[in-house]
């Protein structure tokens, strides 16, 4: 069984993190982050078959892709922390010539990073190709994709969504960071999204739904999606989340969806956070 009280502390610990990276490079996307990092502790600490000696071609391996590559820094702390790389790393994000990139790349040979995704749009797409070469191979292993919302305003990703279910590729889970807003304001006010638990229904996905901020109901329903798979469809897993989640002057709003906070906006955020399990050191 899961320790959720370890698993929050694991993502409160991410989420200071974030916050200072963002804040020592004076760039990134600390609202998205926030709002994700318990999905990404409950893949990497507890879900996730993988192994942080990193092979790329991830044979026998669970292999998550990250499509919305703007919440790199939740991602790169997460891959830190889980052994991917010495957390002494995390001082040069955004850095000219390092390896923690914005957006993720591979040509610096991250580990734990098997595309790049500055480009919107197109981890489902890998993802499902990855699926199909899996099942090829004769590989039991489950592949996890994240995108985001906005992101599905996206046409390739629809394309996908059509080729997943015709191709019956059921070894794959999508999981969509439902937070309701993206870079220039609300879902609904730049493009709606609808009903989308019918529309992914429609197009032949079995739908799930969560609160991505609740760690037990995390665990609990990711690991009923792996128990439907094998069943000739793809899963789509709507995960509610609060942008900015943990940072009370960041939360509901998309004005820190792309916007570094000042020193002293550091201070306040880093004040609500617990220090958990140790920063890593000042660059």
């Amino acid at each position: 069984m899961a320790d959720i009280a370890e698993l929050k502390k694991t993502a409160t610990q991410i989420r200071r993190d974030i916050i200072r990276m963002v804040n020592s490079a004076s760039s990134g996307h600390p609202g998205g982050s926030l709002g994700c990092a318990d999905i990404f502790t409950a893949l990497y600490f507890e879900i996730l078959d993988h192994d942080p000696s990193f092979n790329m071609d991830g044979k026998g391996e669970d292999m998550f892709f990250l499509s919305n590559g703007h919440v790199s820094p939740v991602f790169y702390s997460t891959l830190a922390r889980s052994g991917y790389f010495d957390i002494a790393e995390l001082a040069t994000f955004r850095e000219i010539n390092g390896r923690l990139q914005g957006h993720p790349t591979t040509h610096e040979g991250l580990p734990g990073v098997r595309i790049a995704s500055g480009s919107l749009g197109q981890g489902l797409s890998v993802a499902i190709g990855v699926a199909l070469s899996k099942r090829l191979y004769g590989d039991d292993k489950t592949v996890f994709v994240l995108t985001g919302d906005g992101e599905l305003q996206e046409g390739q990703i629809w394309e996908a969504a059509m080729f997943a279910p015709h191709h019956k590729v059921d070894n794959l889970i999508l999981i969509v960071d439902w937070n309701g807003q993206q870079i220039d304001g609300p879902n609904d006010e730049v493009i709606s999204l609808g009903d989308l638990p019918a529309k992914w229904k429609a197009f032949g996905w079995e739908v799930m739904q969560m609160d991505g901020n609740n760690m037990q109901d995390i665990i609990e329903t990711v690991t009923q999606a792996k128990s439907k798979l094998g069943n000739n469809k793809p899963i789509c897993i709507l995960m509610k989340t609060v942008m900015g989640q943990g940072v009370d002057f960041m939360m509901h709003t998309h004005a820190w969806h792309g916007k570094a906070p000042n020193d002293e906006q550091t201070e306040i955020a880093l004040s609500q956070l617990e220090e958990t399990l140790g920063d890593y050191p000042n660059p």
